[in-house]
């Protein structure tokens, strides 16, 4: 059976209506009907080939949910008709040291097996292929139309969140309150964390209280409030892309305090290093989590009630919706309608 979507045909390329023949489906994989997917700064990074791993034609979109429509030969049967989500990640190794500690999310043979738009076909189309383990069921709970964009943003900030040891009572700090952090914002709140929003400017402040926040600073409009900070936080996550005075952040951490990169910055990070050295501060990197940490995610997130807040887009106008997330114009995610 064909497969149709729209892929990028050349680097920065319009989407264009496409179909391919998937193959015989793996014995470890399923095949997924996609009724949602997401549109994430990813897809737009590898339709202009920004990371230099792009290969044309390719059909974006790694936000996925859908039903399981067949199985492989390895797969129980009984998944056929499940709601899951397909993320960023598609497959791991499955043997080696960090796939057997449950820490798929860094398989050390991730080039072999491949992202599920790296030298793959993704979901911006009928229906998209993953690794089984891959497959992450949705709670009935989670509103399918809401949910795709967990699948990418919200592992990305909550893994590090639970991997780092975030507890109720911490002061935590989310800078950046875009698609990743206004769902960080909420993450931290229904733990049970002193949450406060860092923007540069406060157009963002009452939607951010609004998510659970109990403080904001403006770092542009109120630099001196950040400086008043110094000190004040347990845990900071990062969402931005762009190159901010990182010594400031350092400066409001506790001692002990981590300052966590979720965004990819468009420059070096620029550290003076005795900050850290006298107070034993840290800085770290995070990413989409294992199928176990999405799982645990997606199941919080039924139970808080949280959802990201997202745009409406039909699949046929995904050029639209495209240049809407270019434009920086989306509150706060976009999805398309399969």
């Amino acid at each position: 059976m064909m497969i149709k979507g729209y892929a990028c045909k050349e680097q920065g390329g319009k989407l264009e209506s496409f179909e391919y023949n998937p193959g015989e489906l793996a014995a470890d994989e399923v095949e997924v009907e996609v009724e949602y997917c997401g549109i994430c700064h990813s897809d737009l990074s590898m339709i202009d080939n920004e990371w230099g791993m792009s290969s044309y034609p390719f059909i974006p979109g790694h936000e996925a949910i859908g039903k399981i429509v067949a199985v492989g030969s390895q797969v129980a049967p009984d998944r056929i008709g499940q709601r899951v989500g397909v993320g960023w990640q598609s497959a791991s190794c499955n043997h080696c040291k960090n796939c057997d500690a449950g820490k798929e999310e860094l398989c050390l043979n991730e080039d072999e097996v491949g992202q599920t738009i790296v030298d793959r076909n993704g979901a911006w189309a009928n229906r998209v292929r993953s690794q089984s383990r891959w497959a992450i069921p949705i709670p009935d709970g989670l509103d399918p139309s809401l949910a795709g964009p967990l699948m990418c943003a919200g592992t990305t900030v909550w893994s590090p969140i639970r991997h780092y040891g975030v507890r109720p009572g911490m002061e935590t700090a989310v800078l950046g309150l875009g698609g990743l952090g206004h769902l960080a914002v909420q993450f931290l709140a229904k733990m049970g964390t002193q949450v406060t929003g860092l923007s540069t400017t406060r157009s963002k402040e009452e939607n951010t209280r609004k998510l659970g926040a109990t403080d904001f600073i403006a770092t542009k409009e109120s630099p001196e409030d950040l400086e008043k900070a110094a000190g004040r936080f347990d845990f900071i996550l990062s969402t931005v892309s762009a190159n901010v005075d990182w010594n400031a952040y350092i400066n409001a951490l506790a001692p002990e305090g981590i300052l966590v990169i979720c965004g990819v910055p468009d420059g070096a990070v620029s550290l003076m290093p005795f900050p850290l050295i006298a107070s034993e501060k840290k800085v770290g990197g995070g990413r989409a989590g294992s199928p176990s940490d999405t799982r645990e995610m997606l199941e919080f997130c039924a139970i808080h009630n949280i959802t990201p807040m997202c745009e409406q887009f039909a699949m046929q106008d995904i050029n639209k919706a495209v240049q809407h997330v270019r434009d920086g114009k989306a509150r706060f995610r976009a999805v398309v309608k399969v």
